[in-house]
């Protein structure tokens, strides 16, 4: 099938929901911010992107900032205020289709609300599909490939590669995280990811690989891909949240929910009547808005929390 014009904005590639964006403005090239706590992932150049040509490149697109062109990952924490934290952790994985990672609607201010709620938050930059330098050939580029066909059938075989990376990463990730839970006063059997689009099918890969050793304690795919997999031995606690109208993912049907509950998981979905694709941390006056206090409830309930039942949300 295919999507209208708007559907450029795949995978959390919009900065709000689709239904609220007139159009897509090109993007315009700003100084890259201060990133001061960011980690690099690794010592050197990424397993694999050695000899990439591209120049990371920050943008502002609907007065939200995105940096695609990722060749050197980073992991940036948000921890909570000292005294705060009760022990839990969660990678954020923003979206952007692989193409870029939408850093102010699914990353900064996401990995603030946890915080604020005592859990420790990680936002992942990962690396992406090389894109044009130019922000005008980017634009091309993008309606080149989100108006072309796609399938419910899951994820397009030529995403595969990035996907791989992407998992890699998120993987270092994890392994960032758990080797330094002391340093962070975490529990390193509460360490989970929350992704949005594409950021939700890299949560997948990583819960689907066999790396036991980086595996996520807990998973809340955003907006992502519903199609059926096959899941883990003792497949991990879920929270899913998805529009019904998302014009991407809405109409996929649920085989994740039900091949996770039949492989013996614990699945909490949330499956909104409005909120389109790439609500994020965006208000859209839709039941979607609640999404994140639905999270952390979630959360409580499953006694991810700690002994701290005070947490807001």
């Amino acid at each position: 099938m295919k999507y209208g014009f708007l559907t450029i904005a795949l995978f959390g590639m919009t900065t709000g929901s689709l239904a609220a964006q007139p159009a897509i403005p090109v993007a315009a090239r700003i100084a890259a911010p201060a990133q001061p706590n960011a980690i690099a992932l690794y010592p050197g150049a990424a397993p694999g992107s050695e000899n990439a040509p591209q120049k990371e490149v920050w943008s502002q697109m609907w007065n939200q900032k995105m940096v695609r062109n990722v060749t050197q990952p980073t992991l940036t924490p948000v921890l909570p205020r000292k005294g705060k934290g009760n022990g839990a952790a969660v990678l954020v994985i923003p979206g952007g289709g692989f193409q870029f990672v939408s850093m102010e609607n699914e990353g900064w201010p996401v990995a603030q609300w946890l915080a604020d709620r005592g859990v420790a938050a990680f936002i992942l930059k990962y690396r992406l599909e090389a894109t044009p330098d130019s922000e005008a050939e980017f634009q091309k580029a993008m309606i080149a490939r989100f108006t072309a066909p796609t399938s419910n059938s899951g994820p397009a075989p030529e995403f595969q590669p990035i996907v791989d990376m992407a998992r890699s990463d998120a993987q270092t990730a994890l392994r960032l995280i758990r080797s330094n839970a002391a340093r962070w006063g975490l529990d390193p059997k509460r360490v989970g990811m929350l992704g949005f689009s594409a950021g939700a099918m890299t949560t997948m890969a990583t819960t689907l690989a066999d790396a036991p050793d980086a595996r996520p304690d807990f998973i809340a795919p955003i907006y992502g891909f519903m199609t059926p997999v096959t899941p883990p031995p003792r497949p991990q606690p879920m929270f899913a949240a998805l529009a019904s109208n998302d014009p991407l993912f809405g109409q996929q049907g649920f085989g994740l929910v039900e091949n996770w509950q039949k492989a013996g998981g614990s699945v909490e979905l949330h499956f909104y009547q409005g909120g389109s694709h790439g609500f994020g941390s965006q208000k859209n006056g839709t039941t979607s808005d609640l999404w994140f206090d639905q999270f952390m409830a979630w959360m409580k309930a499953q006694k991810l929390l700690g002994k701290d039942a005070s947490a807001k949300g």
